[in-house]
C-alpha cells in the first residue's frame, strides 16, 4: 500500500476535510495563469507537510489537476509531483535538510537533457492556514500560532482554530525547458531554483498578509517623533498662543480621529458576513485584472487603489473582492461623516483611516494626517482612496479632487524607496441602492446625515441585485509618471527639498484626469447598463423585444471587434440573454399586444435608469456621433466623418474623461465595422442602408443630448465671441433649463452646473475664450452641431439665443 493510502494518514485527511474550509486563489487558475493542461505538471512548494499536500489534493481534484499523491513519470524517470524547498520541522530536533528534492529537481534537469521535446511546468504553491499579519508586540499567542515554521503540534492547532481560514495559491508556471536552455542542467541551477522559489514563497507571504500591524499609541508617539511634525506642534502653539504641551494633545486628538485600528479579527468576522451579504444580494461578482495588481503586490509596489464611488457598498466590495484574491485589504480614507456609532468603529478596525472634508487652513491637522500618510506608505500598507470625493449622483464619473492625490505625490517626493502604484478600479452594479435617494438629492432635498439606522434600513431592503463588476484599470506607477511629465524631478528636490515646484500642480491635475480616464477604460458592459441605454434613446422608453434584442446584439459585437480599451469588460451572451437578466430584476417591464411584446422602461423609473445608462455613456458616445453623421447626411465623405469627430472629441474627453489613444484610426475602425456589419455602404461617399436605418438611428440617439449641450455652447459663443466663462457657465446653464422643460429631457446631467463648468475650462484651453479666438472655428462647430440637431431642437435654441441677444 503507497504511503498516501495507509489508513493512518486516510483517517487524518477524512478529519482535516471535516475542520478545513479552502479559497483558491486565483479561483481558476487555467485562465488566470500560463498553465498549459497538456504539459506535465509539478508543484513545488515551500514546506513539506502532510496537511498542505492533503489540503492541496482536495483542490487538485475539484480543479482537474494532477493530483500531488501521483508520480511525476517522464521518460522512464519517477520523480515525487511535490517538490518542497525544506522538510518538515519536528516536534523536537532539527528539520529535516532538502537534498532529496535537489536531488529531484537534478532528474527532471536531466530528462530534459536528454528530450528536448519535454516541457515540466513547474508550478508554486502557497497554502496560509489564516492570514494574520501578526503584530510589533506579539508575545506568546503569536508563538504557539507560529505560521513561517511550525511544528506538526503547531500546525494540528492552526488548522484547529484556523481551518475555516485556508487559503491556496497557485503561481504562474515556471517552465522546466526554459531553465535547462537558459542555465543548463548542474547541481547550481538547482541551487538557483530553489533560492528564486523562497525568495518568491517569501514575498507572496507578504501579498497575502501584509506588513505586521503597529502597537497604535506606539504608532502616535513615533510620529510625533518626526521633524515635520514636532515643526507644526511649535507652530501650532505660537499661532494659537498656547503651550507646546497643549499643542502637542491636538495633534494626538488628530490622530486619535484619523488613525484606523486594523484588527485581523474583525476581518475574519466581516469576511463571514460579506460572504452572506454578497451571496444574498448579487447572483454573481464579476472581476477582471486582478492578476496584474497581485503581480504588482509580488514586485514590491506600494499600491493605491483609485475606485470611483458609486455606492457605500463601495468600500466593502473592493475589500472583500481584495481579500478573496489573495491581497491585504487596504487602509481605506473614509469621510468623517461615517464616524458614527457603531459603523466608526468597526470601520476604523476594518482599515477604515477618516479624513475631514476641508482642512479650511488648518496647518496642524494637515501635517498630521500628511505624516500618517507618509508612515502608511513607509511600512508597506497599500491605500484606498476616492478621487471623486463623493459619490456620483449621476452615474458618471466627477470631476477629481486632487487633495489626495496630491498628498500621495509629496510622500513619493519626499523620498519613498519602493514604486508608487496608483491602480484604478470602476465598480459596477446591476442595482444602487441610493440611486432613487441621488434624484431626490438632485431634485433639491437636502441630503440626509448618515446614521444607523440608515444601516439598518437599507439591510433591510436587500434583494436580488444582480450582478457586481470590479475592473482593475491601468495601473499609473508615481515614479514613471513624474520621470515624463518631470525627468529631473529628483535632482531639483535634492537641491532645495523645501521648494514647491512650479510643475507640481499641473503634474497632479494631469495625474488626477488620466486616473479618471483609466477608471473609465475598464467600464463594465452589462446588461442593465446596455439595455438603459438602448430603451433610453427611444421616444417613449420602449422598443419592440426583437428589436431590442437586435440592437443589444450590435451593441455587444461592436464592442468585442472594436474594443474600446483591452481593460473593458463586456458581458456574456447575446442580446436575447441580456434582456432575460433585465427582466428578472425588474429595471424593465414587458407587455404583449397582437402584434408582439414589448419592453420598456416604466415612466417613474426613466430618470433613476439614466443612471446605469451613464457608466457606460463614454464607450458608445464616439460611434453614436459617427451615427449622427451617417443619418443626418444622405451621403458623407469617410474624411468628412473623421473632422467632425476630430473636433468635439476634446469636449467628450474633458467631459467623460475619454481615452482613446488614436481618435481618427478609431472612426475608421467603427466605419469599417459598419460596413462590415451591412449597415453602411461605401462608394465615394458613405451612405446608409435603408432597411438597418432604425439601428443607425437608435444609436445616434444616445449623443443627442451632448449635442444639445454643445449646440447651446457654440450658439452662444457665435453671438457673443467676448462672453466671460461665468457668463458662459450660467447662461448655458439657463438654456439648458428651457431646452429641458420644452422638450421633455429629463436626464439629470443635462442640468449639472458643473458639467458647463467643466467644459467652459476646456473651451479656455483650447482656445475657444481667448480674446483672439478664431471666430471661423467657433462657427464651424457651432453648424456642424445644429446640422445634428432635431429641426425643432435647433429652432428652440438658436431663437432662445437669438432673442437673449437681442434683449
Amino acid at each position: 500500500m503507497p504511503k498516501h493510502d495507509s489508513l493512518w494518514l486516510k483517517s487524518l485527511r477524512w478529519i482535516q476535510k471535516h475542520l478545513v474550509h479552502t479559497i483558491v486563489v486565483p479561483q481558476d487558475p487555467f485562465a488566470d495563469l500560463n498553465l498549459d493542461a497538456s504539459r506535465p505538471l509539478a508543484y513545488v512548494m515551500k514546506t513539506e507537510s502532510l496537511s498542505d499536500i492533503a489540503a492541496l489534493s482536495e483542490i487538485t481534484a475539484k480543479l482537474g489537476l494532477p493530483s500531488p499523491y501521483e508520480p511525476l513519470v517522464a521518460n522512464g524517470v519517477i520523480a515525487p509531483r511535490v517538490v518542497c524547498l525544506q522538510g518538515r520541522k519536528p516536534l523536537f530536533g532539527e528539520r529535516a535538510g532538502n537534498e532529496p528534492f535537489l536531488e529531484c529537481f537534478m532528474r527532471l534537469l536531466a530528462v530534459h537533457k536528454e528530450r528536448p521535446e519535454l516541457d515540466i511546468q513547474l508550478v508554486p504553491v502557497s497554502l496560509y492556514w489564516g492570514r494574520t499579519p501578526g503584530k510589533e508586540d506579539d508575545t506568546m499567542k503569536a508563538a504557539v500560532f507560529e505560521r513561517e515554521n511550525p511544528t506538526w503540534l503547531r500546525k494540528c492547532l492552526m488548522i484547529l482554530f484556523l481551518g475555516r481560514h485556508n487559503f491556496v495559491q497557485f503561481s504562474n508556471a515556471v517552465s522546466l525547458r526554459y531553465m535547462a536552455d537558459e542555465h543548463g542542467t548542474d547541481m547550481g541551477i538547482a541551487h538557483k531554483l530553489a533560492r528564486v522559489a523562497r525568495v518568491h514563497f517569501r514575498r507572496q507571504r507578504k501579498v497575502m498578509t501584509g506588513p505586521v500591524l503597529p502597537n497604535r499609541q506606539a504608532l502616535f508617539h513615533s510620529l510625533l517623533k518626526s521633524e515635520s511634525l514636532r515643526k507644526a506642534i511649535q507652530e501650532e502653539a505660537a499661532n494659537k498662543k498656547i503651550s507646546e504641551t497643549q499643542a502637542r494633545e491636538t495633534a494626538i486628538e488628530y490622530l486619535d480621529e484619523i488613525a484606523a485600528d486594523y484588527s485581523d479579527s474583525l476581518v475574519r468576522i466581516a469576511e463571514r458576513f460579506l460572504t452572506w451579504l454578497w451571496n444574498k444580494l448579487y447572483s454573481g461578482i464579476n472581476i477582471k485584472g486582478a492578476e496584474q495588481v497581485r503581480q504588482l503586490h509580488h514586485d514590491g509596489h506600494e499600491i493605491v487603489y483609485v475606485p470611483c464611488h458609486r455606492s457605500h457598498m463601495d468600500y466593502l466590495l473592493l475589500s472583500y473582492i481584495l481579500y478573496y484574491q489573495g491581497m491585504v485589504p487596504p487602509h481605506i480614507a473614509a469621510g468623517i461623516n461615517l464616524n458614527f456609532w457603531p459603523a466608526g468603529p468597526m470601520f476604523r478596525r476594518g482599515g477604515a483611516f477618516f479624513i475631514r472634508r476641508s482642512f479650511n487652513g488648518n496647518k496642524l491637522y494637515t501635517a498630521v494626517f500628511r505624516e500618517y500618510l507618509d508612515q502608511l506608505f513607509a511600512k508597506g500598507y497599500s491605500v484606498e482612496y476616492f478621487s471623486e470625493g463623493g459619490r456620483s449622483r449621476t452615474g458618471r464619473l466627477l470631476a477629481p479632487k486632487t487633495g489626495m492625490i496630491a498628498m500621495t505625490m509629496n510622500s513619493v517626493l519626499r523620498g519613498i524607496e519602493r514604486p508608487v502604484t496608483l491602480v484604478p478600479v470602476y465598480l459596477g452594479y446591476d442595482h444602487v441602492m441610493e440611486v432613487a435617494t441621488y434624484h431626490k438629492e438632485l431634485s433639491g432635498k437636502k441630503k440626509k446625515k448618515e446614521s444607523v439606522w440608515q444601516v439598518f434600513g437599507a439591510i433591510r431592503k436587500l434583494g436580488n441585485f444582480g450582478q457586481g463588476y470590479v475592473n482593475f484599470g491601468e495601473p499609473i506607477t508615481l515614479q514613471n509618471f513624474l520621470n515624463e511629465r518631470a525627468p529631473n524631478w529628483r535632482t531639483e528636490l535634492a537641491d532645495d527639498p523645501e521648494q514647491k515646484p512650479s510643475w507640481l500642480t499641473p503634474a497632479v491635475n494631469v495625474l488626477a484626469n488620466r486616473v479618471m480616464t483609466n477608471i473609465n477604460d475598464a467600464a463594465a458592459a452589462s446588461s442593465v447598463t446596455l439595455t438603459s441605454l438602448v430603451l433610453l434613446a427611444t421616444d417613449q422608453n420602449a422598443l419592440e423585444r426583437s428589436l431590442l434584442e437586435r440592437q443589444l446584439d450590435l451593441y455587444l459585437t461592436l464592442l468585442k471587434k472594436v474594443p474600446y480599451t483591452t481593460y473593458t469588460s463586456v458581458a456574456e451572451g447575446d442580446g436575447k440573454h441580456l434582456v432575460q437578466q433585465g427582466l428578472e430584476l425588474n429595471k424593465f417591464v414587458v407587455c404583449t399586444d397582437p402584434l408582439g411584446e414589448i419592453v420598456s422602461i416604466e415612466a417613474s423609473q426613466a430618470v433613476s435608469m439614466t443612471y446605469y445608462r451613464n457608466n457606460i455613456i463614454h464607450l458608445f458616445i464616439v460611434p453614436s456621433l459617427i451615427a449622427s453623421c451617417l443619418t443626418h447626411n444622405e451621403q458623407i465623405p469617410r474624411q468628412h466623418v473623421v473632422s467632425i469627430v476630430a473636433d468635439f472629441y476634446p469636449l467628450l474627453k474633458a467631459e467623460l474623461f475619454m481615452g482613446i489613444k488614436d481618435v481618427p484610426a478609431y472612426v475608421n475602425q467603427v466605419l469599417d465595422f459598419f460596413i462590415e456589419q451591412g449597415l453602411v455602404v461605401e462608394a465615394d461617399t458613405l451612405t446608409v442602408v435603408p432597411e438597418h436605418t432604425s439601428q443607425l438611428l437608435l444609436l445616434a440617439s444616445s449623443v443627442s443630448e451632448t449635442l444639445q449641450r454643445y449646440a447651446i455652447i457654440f450658439n452662444l459663443l457665435a453671438n457673443r465671441p467676448k462672453m466671460e466663462r461665468s457668463e458662459l457657465e450660467s447662461e448655458s446653464h439657463l438654456l439648458a433649463q428651457r431646452l429641458g422643460a420644452l422638450h421633455g429631457i429629463t436626464a439629470p446631467e443635462f442640468y449639472d452646473k458643473k458639467l458647463y463648468g467643466t467644459l467652459s475650462v476646456k473651451l479656455k484651453e483650447l482656445g475657444y475664450l481667448a480674446d483672439n479666438q478664431d471666430k471661423s472655428n467657433i462657427n464651424r462647430i457651432r453648424d456642424q452641431a445644429n446640422s445634428l440637431l432635431r429641426p425643432s431642437v435647433k429652432q428652440t435654441i438658436v431663437a432662445s439665443v437669438t432673442a437673449e441677444h437681442t434683449v
